[in-house]
């Protein structure tokens, strides 16, 4: 891989903003530069443009270097900037699974770009030939989600390492749920395969959803482009105050009992649903959610509604006719669930 030749020229020639945090670094009892109000400390000061005490403690957790590390406002952040650094609008294109996150889409129609879905096959998993039979001259990027949403599960290893050594380009995996898995984070491959992305959040295992935290764990080189075209201060300092106090010891041991919780309610809820006659097929799960195939999904999701209980309908989806995606909750919300559809008469 050639990260010079795969950048978007004008991204690759960009002399980014120079803010007044990049120009001094380090501590002063007097801060003058930045045309801030003296007045509400903490709020008034510009926070850390690249978050660098934050990133220290994730870097303990994730084993991950701190330059290796982005930060962004959820992980759609990261998800733009790929585009607009690698992506020439109406010429570059990108290829993704099918079905998965949407946001990879949205983001491509966003900036224009060409999006070239390739079908997961009937055990929601991938083929290395035949994604690289989707890509061309001008595919910039590869999307795969592992595990995936919102099929729930993890993708073949292999297979995602024969795309990270057949593609020149660049080969995003998001793994937003791989707290929920069993399988290990394609983090440890970042050294081997320079052209490797890799995707995770505070919003689920974490609990945070609310908070817009997003991780990237890239190559230095990587690193470097998204750092130079985010926003300069893309992180807010209330934000990164309460991701450190999520990071301490006690916190961190929570969030394990809250993973172990939820995949203890996972096996739980997936053996009362396949009980009930009108669930057809409950697929495997490495996420905090289920897939599962109804009979009447559309009828299902509407009765829940009305019953204030809300999934969300996948039917629409690609080979997800007639599913519903169930996140898993705590034991009471599973169980007001469970009471509703064990009413359901067919």
């Amino acid at each position: 891989m050639n990260l010079k030749e795969l950048l978007r020229e004008n991204i690759l020639n960009l002399k980014p903003y120079s803010c007044a945090r990049d120009e001094f670094k380090g501590q002063a009892s007097v801060y003058l530069d930045a045309n801030e109000s003296p007045y509400n400390s903490p709020c008034n000061r510009y926070p850390d443009p690249y978050q660098l005490k934050l990133k220290e403690q994730i870097s303990a957790i994730k084993h991950v270097p701190v330059s290796k590390i982005f930060l962004g406002n959820g992980s759609d952040e990261a998800i733009d900037l790929l585009y607009r650094a690698f992506c020439e609008p109406e010429v570059d294109n990108v290829v993704a699974i099918e079905p998965t996150y949407g946001m990879y889409r949205v983001s491509a129609d966003i900036n224009n770009v060409g999006y070239r879905p390739v079908m997961l096959n009937s055990d929601f998993d991938i083929e290395a030939y035949r994604i690289m039979d989707g890509t061309n001259a001008r595919t910039k990027i590869i999307w795969l989600c592992s595990p995936n949403n919102p099929t729930a599960n993890s993708l073949n290893t292999e297979e995602v390492l024969k795309v990270l050594r057949w593609f020149r380009g660049i080969v995003v995996i998001d793994e937003a749920y791989i707290d929920f898995s069993e399988r290990e984070s394609y983090s440890k491959y970042l050294k081997e395969y320079p052209n490797l992305v890799i995707l995770q959040t505070f919003s689920k295992a974490w609990a945070n959803a609310g908070v817009r935290l997003g991780m990237a764990f890239a190559s230095e080189e990587i690193i470097a482009v998204l750092n130079k075209i985010k926003y300069p201060y893309n992180i807010n300092i209330l934000t990164q105050e309460h991701i450190q106090k999520a990071l301490k010891k006690n916190n961190v041991a929570q969030v394990q009992e809250w993973i172990r919780q939820i995949k203890e309610q996972r096996a739980v809820l997936m053996e009362e649903l396949k009980s009930l006659p009108m669930v057809l097929e409950v697929y495997p799960s490495d996420a905090n959610f289920i897939l599962a195939k109804m009979d009447g999904a559309i009828h299902v999701y509407n009765i829940l509604v009305k019953k204030s209980i809300i999934v969300r309908d996948r039917s629409k989806v690609s080979l997800c006719d007639d599913c519903l995606r169930i996140t898993v909750g705590t034991p009471e919300e599973n169980q007001a669930l469970m009471s509703e559809l064990r009413k359901l008469r067919y």
